[in-house]
């Protein structure tokens, strides 16, 4: 499946978002809806697995959006029960571009003591060598995704319970994974040791929810409880929520990029306002690197509220120098090279009225290839703008995440080859600053800044130091970054 806009490829992608319900009537609708609120996370294809004590399991998988698919009531009274779980994707692992319906999850396993399903937010950093052992002792694999590693590893278990089995499977799996799965009567919530990917618990009528974000939990209107503790596994059933930590217990290691743009602003994050932590994002980046302008201007919609920010630590006024489209998706027909080369245009347009004759900030969440920040600096300049100045806010993205983001190759991240000079001459713009590490961290909550020894989050996109060993990439010849780098 193609990019939805021209641009899309310009961007990190968060690849998955997990949701889980049990112990309501109808468990499928409420995830269909706690899915439609992590859409930002997926938007390639969906699925749903549900239980019911009369029909058992059911399935439902679709391409597109939750909206189109999950529904129709002929569509949801396929998955009946008060059990279900569910997920949305981009492809990480798998074959990226051209996902078939069988990579798209849950993925179901029926074993000696019942069936399981279980959806994965993240990525197995040594899925290939799982893969090739589990394929020569006789397991036959059905899609290209990483996370089926884990249904297989389950079915080779000797543990006595589906929990258990699961327990035994993750200890082999290295990476990032916030993993959702559920059996006839259970449902189950766990975290890496590392904590790299989220996942928080809400509470519901007489059930609880299980989801990648709190945004998810507010539109069933469950209550939000917590999040889940790096390391530990939640297992959920009628008589309430047994927790234990599997995992030895290891310095967390969450992502840091999730405050930067991958989580909705009105989600919650470690106990913050993800909106609020952005607008302090833009409040550094404005202490850190002033320019004298006439407005600040975000790029809609990721780069509102380090712009709001920016503003008011700055005193320029903020404005809505470039309006969104919000009727563009990713059916747009581009029939035509004319069409595909307003580029865009197609998403974003520049109000005139307010750009012409001013100096501009333009504030956005990052800049990875630089295709887009050089064509929305173009609509500035063509609708009049004095200067172009662009504030970014995060720090220079020079390195590829492996943990369940789609990065491109680090030879196309234009920080990789390129110094913060060299990408202001080559966007051609006025000036170009990015927040600093240590900057991002203050944001964030952390008043000392980084801790070099022993970093609170995970920054490998930006710093190239990963908490856990990509030793599938580097099979493939990936170079790690050298220790005096």
């Amino acid at each position: 499946m193609p990019p939805a806009h021209p641009f899309d490829d310009d961007k990190l992608r968060e690849e998955c978002g997990v949701f889980g319900v049990v112990g309501v009537k109808d468990a499928a609708n409420f995830v269909a809806l706690g899915l439609h609120a992590l859409q930002h996370r997926g938007q390639e294809a969906g699925g749903i697995v549900s239980h019911d004590p009369v029909e058992g399991f059911n399935s439902v998988r679709r391409f597109g959006y939750v909206r189109d698919n999950f529904t129709s009531q002929d569509v949801m009274a396929t998955v009946p029960g008060p059990l279900a779980i569910g997920h949305v994707r981009y492809s990480t692992a798998g074959s990226k571009g051209q996902t078939a319906i069988r990579d798209v999850q849950p993925f179901f396993g029926e074993f000696a003591m019942g069936g399981a399903a279980i959806a994965h937010n993240g990525n197995i950093t040594n899925a290939n060598a799982l893969r090739r052992e589990l394929i020569e002792r006789g397991s036959i694999f059905q899609s290209s995704s990483d996370s089926e590693c884990i249904i297989h590893l389950m079915a080779r278990s000797m543990g006595r319970s589906i929990p258990d089995r699961m327990e035994e499977a993750l200890r082999k799996v290295e990476g990032a994974f916030s993993v959702v799965a559920m059996t006839r009567t259970k449902l189950i919530g766990v975290r890496d040791p590392l904590g790299v990917r989220p996942l928080v618990l809400g509470k519901i009528g007489e059930g609880y929810a299980l989801s990648s974000e709190t945004c998810a939990l507010d539109i069933i209107g469950a209550e939000f409880i917590r999040e889940i503790e790096p390391g530990e596994m939640v297992v959920i059933n009628d008589k309430g929520v047994e927790s234990h930590f599997p995992f030895r217990r290891q310095p967390s290691k969450f992502c840091i990029f999730e405050h930067v743009y991958f989580s909705r602003p009105d989600s919650i994050l470690g106990g913050r306002s993800v909106y609020e932590t952005r607008e302090a994002i833009g409040r550094e980046l404005a202490k850190e690197n002033p320019v004298e302008a006439d407005l600040v201007c975000p790029v809609p919609d990721s780069g509102t509220p380090a712009a709001i920010g920016y503003s008011l630590a700055s005193g320029i006024p903020y404005a809505m120098g470039i309006i969104r489209n919000q009727y563009m998706g990713r059916t747009f027909i581009e029939p035509t090279e004319q069409i595909r080369n307003m580029g865009v245009r197609l998403k974003l347009n520049v109000n005139r009225a307010l750009i012409e004759g001013k100096r501009v900030i333009l504030v956005d969440d990052s800049v990875v290839r630089g295709t887009t920040s050089r064509k929305i600096k173009e609509m500035i300049l063509d609708a009049g703008a004095k200067e172009v100045h662009f504030r970014i806010a995060s720090p220079p993205t020079a390195w590829p995440c492996f943990y369940g983001v789609d990065t491109p190759d680090r030879d196309k991240l234009l920080a990789a080859t390129m110094t913060e000079e060299q990408m202001a001459e080559h966007l051609a713009v006025d000036s170009l600053k990015f927040i600093s590490l240590d900057g991002l961290y203050r944001a964030v909550g952390e008043s000392t800044g980084r801790d070099t020894a022993c970093p609170q989050y995970c920054d490998a996109c930006f710093s190239g130091e990963y908490p856990v060993t990509p030793s599938d990439m580097i099979e493939r010849g990936f170079e790690m970054k050298a220790a005096a780098e």
